[in-house]
């Protein structure tokens, strides 16, 4: 890599970095891409969905959020606390992004789950330009990303199966996730606090309207008990 213009080997450290991503970002925006399809949206309305919000999860709450009585206040919500963990993210990212001039802006907007992952976790090699090393990994992330929902819109217009039962993706990419943390003792009764706020919202709200109050609870008493949990 010595012979490698300090751009071109930003590239070469990023990508072998991102491979993982990208099976997981190819196979999730396939079902989203198909799921879309599904409920009579094409391959031009996914992609695009894709591409401008790049909400992940909340792309696959969209779903359900297009295909009911639209709700703009719910939706808003919904979208606010669903996303609400990137501003912790931003936070925890301004001292490596900082000084990277104009590109930054393209690092907020791409910035995700997993691109949060490799960028606070990894360094860019020192013959490798640093803000291209970060740039480059965002941009593969969304690539993908938007790569396997325009597959998927595109496939879907193929798949004869009945498709019933795909948007069981969102619940168990959720399911996914909540085992990932709890392996962690120190995220358990982060964990806990969620399943108990959970419960108490379907009891009280009931199924259809659950999810905000759950959610709002959550971020209550995460924000009061901050100190306790942090320790």
């Amino acid at each position: 890599m010595k012979n490698l213009t300090p751009r071109r080997a930003a590239l070469r450290a990023a990508f072998p970095a991102t491979i993982p991503v990208m099976t997981g970002f190819l196979c999730l925006g396939l079902a989203y891409g198909v799921l879309m399809q599904s409920k009579g949206y094409g391959p031009l309305w996914s992609t695009l969905m894709s591409a401008v919000a790049f909400g992940g999860s909340m792309q696959f709450v969209a779903i359900t959020l297009l295909t009911t009585a639209f709700d703009p206040f719910q939706a808003f919500l919904l979208s606010i606390m669903v996303n609400a963990r990137h501003m912790f993210y931003g936070l925890a990212l301004l001292d490596r992004y900082k000084g990277l001039g104009k590109i930054r802006a393209v690092l907020i907007y791409t910035l995700c789950d997993e691109t949060f992952s490799l960028v606070s976790s990894l360094e860019p090699p020192p013959e490798a330009d640093r803000k291209r090393y970060y740039l480059y990994i965002s941009l593969l992330d969304y690539t993908y990303w938007v790569a396997g929902t325009a597959a998927g819109g595109l496939l879907g217009n193929f798949i004869t199966f009945h498709t019933t039962g795909m948007d069981f993706a969102l619940t168990a990419l959720f399911v996914v996730l909540f085992l990932e943390q709890w392996k962690k003792r120190e995220n358990r009764p982060a964990g806990i606090i969620g399943v108990i706020c959970a419960a108490v919202s379907l009891a009280v709200f009931g199924a259809e309207n659950m999810v905000i109050p759950a959610m709002v609870l959550v971020l209550l008493l995460l924000l009061g008990g901050r100190k306790r949990l942090c320790t």
